[in-house]
């Protein structure tokens, strides 16, 4: 490999899309191994991940190594082609780690320990545990790191772990003050002269733990960011570990969906290969738009192919009933994440356990076995991947949209004591991002800062906080004749979660045509707004708009009448509330198609999603019903074989892969 080069997902799939999962076979008898394996090569799986939860098998007491039954596996895998994803097993640490090391729990924001007996059990901060989670996986990258099973290394798993310990407050003061600098700075930064909060000893800082009333919220904010930092410092000293090893071999770590606690953006900047865990609700009806709203964000922060770490063959075990997925909708939900991009779709986990606390978490063989509905479909499944895999992999998906998200605005805007407890931002970006999935607009995920200039449209659901460069940058891309729309509550505060003067930044009002904003008015729950053109939810504002600026429809009724509920100044438009679904796909529908974004397919039935990967263009029915879709132009079914010429016919749950 040449010099400096880091391997990608190609250096694992080697032309074919990766199809496996979390393989468990400690929790199993040996010669369970060999009945795994036969069923694994009838699924066309090539891919497998090892070690995951397996620290107390490796090393039974501190310093002890037991790599025989591990030898065996890999061995095995090998033997019968299926390629091995090799994890650290650094989320669970064995019970002796915790018993002889107390300084290894992490503790709560009430003082109270966390406890070995599930899993994530780990301070972060501490060097006790990192000084383990070095020492293994050191020996796994000597032992394996020249076996021929070996594909890529995963780390760790699914980094959640908050920690209030005095040794997280150490480390939380060292970060501070590599951040600010001096104490001035920081009580400056968190606006300390409120509720007499100065500081003036470093000593007297700690992790933001239990108060009376509310927390000074940028205190919070910093220890979010420094949580999502030392999670990461974490996740690097082992990538180095195993890089050092095989530096011709991709390393990841699997991210959760949407989920708060760590700037992805910066951490995909660290792996070689993206990966997700994705479980939608097979009952929710916008399951789809769900799974494809992380599916483009993964795609994007992977700026290429990225890896579906982890989903659910069937039902999870966590979400108080757990429903099943009907018929199809396995295969069709993985089709979905490959036409977004995905070069390997893989579960957690291969065979479901008979013990623990994800014994009713499904998995590729079900307790049913091989004669079951679950393992049959997965078979299904590895023959569509194997028959689609060399023509798809490498290809890239891109939309002419951009949906602005960042994780530092997230958090701030998370904070207590925040005009309405009802505006969440999970929610906001969901709401818009299915009125362009149901627009049939293809989208990807950007950050703020990133340039822009490739879109035609650029969206932003919601962003509370705002660098002074995103602002720019945001202001830059209309000037440069970029569109833009713009949700509620955006602009609000800076970096340190200090609101910009007048309620908005200037220069967000000026571009919006915002001559003033005069006040929030948030709603209740239930609480409806009417305006000329629609009905809105969540929120509204207050707002006069400038001489220069065109008002797309205005408030009626209420202390608002006749005031601007949708504002434009030439390209640049601004949303004060939260319009119903069908609105708000209206919207973004007609300002879409003025900045020259298309459709994917024109034409479409509800419920049938198009998607372009490469020249490649994929069609799912995400309904039960059969549908007839206008396909124009004569094509390959990929999947059956059969050309497709003008119309193709989806079944419940259907999927069509069209080469032209």
């Amino acid at each position: 490999m040449p010099t400096g080069k880091r391997p990608t997902l190609d250096d694992a799939t080697r032309g074919r899309l990766l199809f496996g999962g979390d393989y468990n076979p400690e929790q199993w008898p040996e010669e369970t191994w060999h009945e795994d394996v036969r069923l694994m090569r009838d699924a066309r799986v090539n891919s497998v991940t090892l070690g995951v939860f397996s620290w107390s098998k490796l090393e039974p007491r501190p310093g002890a190594r037991e790599f025989g039954w591990l030898d065996r596996l890999m061995d095995l895998m090998h033997d019968n082609g299926i390629g091995v994803v090799l994890a650290t097993p650094t989320a669970s640490p064995p019970p002796w780690m915790g018993h002889l090391h107390p300084d290894t729990l992490p503790v709560d924001q009430d003082g109270r320990t966390e406890w070995w007996g599930g899993r994530q059990h780990f301070s972060h901060s501490s060097a006790t545990y990192r000084r383990y989670a070095a020492a293994i996986t050191e020996d796994l990258a000597a032992r394996y790191g020249d076996h021929p099973a070996l594909t890529m290394w995963h780390i760790n798993n699914e980094y959640c772990t908050y920690d209030w310990s005095d040794e997280a407050a150490a480390r939380f003061r060292h970060w501070l003050r590599n951040r600010y600098g001096t104490l001035d700075a920081l009580n400056e930064a968190w606006g300390t002269a409120f509720w007499s909060q100065g500081y003036g000893d470093w000593a007297e800082i700690h992790t933001p733990r239990h108060a009376h009333y509310l927390k000074n919220p940028t205190q919070v904010l910093d220890f979010r960011r420094f949580t999502s930092d030392m999670l990461l410092e974490c996740y690097a000293a082992e990538r180095d570990i195993v890089r050092r090893a095989t530096p011709h071999l991709p390393v990841t770590t699997n991210f959760m969906p949407l989920w708060s606690g760590q700037d992805a953006w910066r951490w995909a900047e660290e792996e070689d290969v993206v990966s997700v865990d994705l479980y939608p609700d097979p009952r929710d009806p916008l399951g789809a738009q769900s799974g494809a709203l992380v599916q483009d964000m993964t795609r994007s922060q992977a700026r290429g192919p990225w890896m579906l770490m982890e989903q659910a063959a069937g039902p999870v075990n966590w979400r108080g009933v757990n429903h099943p997925k009907p018929r199809g909708l396995n295969r069709l939900w993985s089709l979905q994440a490959v036409a977004r991009g995905a070069d390997a779709v893989c579960y957690f986990q291969w065979r479901q356990s008979r013990q623990g606390a994800e014994k009713f978490h499904s998995g590729m063989v079900s307790h049913a076995g091989e004669e079951g509905r679950t393992y049959r479909e997965v078979k299904q499944l590895g023959a569509d991947l194997a028959r689609i895999g060399a023509e798809v992999t490498g290809r890239h998906t891109a939309g002419d949209i951009a949906i602005l998200h960042d994780w530092h605005a997230w958090w701030a805007g998370a904070q207590d004591g925040r005009p309405s407890g009802e505006v969440d931002h999970p929610d906001v970006l969901r709401a818009w991002y299915r009125a362009l999935w149901e627009a049939h607009l293809a989208t990807d995920f950007a950050h703020p800062e990133h340039d822009l200039t490739a879109y035609r449209l650029v969206v932003v659901p919601q962003l509370y906080a705002l660098t002074d460069a995103a602002i720019d940058n945001l202001r830059a891309y209309v000037h440069g004749g970029g569109t833009l729309v713009c949700g509620f509550l955006t602009g609000v505060a800076d970096e340190d979660d200090r609101v910009r003067p007048g309620g908005m930044d200037a220069r967000l009002r000026e571009l919006f045509g915002i001559r003033t904003l005069h006040e929030w008015w948030p709603l209740e729950r239930e609480e409806t707004v009417e305006t000329d053109g629609f009905r809105g939810t969540l929120w509204s504002e207050e707002i006069e708009e400038s001489a220069d600026a065109s008002v797309e429809a205005a408030y009626m009724g209420g202390e608002l009448d006749g005031l601007p509920a949708v504002l434009r100044r030439g390209r640049a438009w601004y949303v004060s509330t939260l319009p119903e679904p069908a609105a708000l796909r209206g919207l973004l529908a007609r300002v879409a198609a003025d900045a020259g974004v298309r459709p994917v397919l024109d034409g479409l039935p509800d419920g049938v999603e198009a998607v372009r990967r490469g020249d490649l263009l994929f069609v799912l029915n995400h309904g039960r019903e059969p549908v007839t879709v206008q396909v124009p132009g004569t094509h390959t079914d990929l999947l059956t074989g059969a050309t497709v010429t003008d119309t193709v016919a989806l079944g419940r749950y259907g999927v069509a892969v069209l080469r032209p």
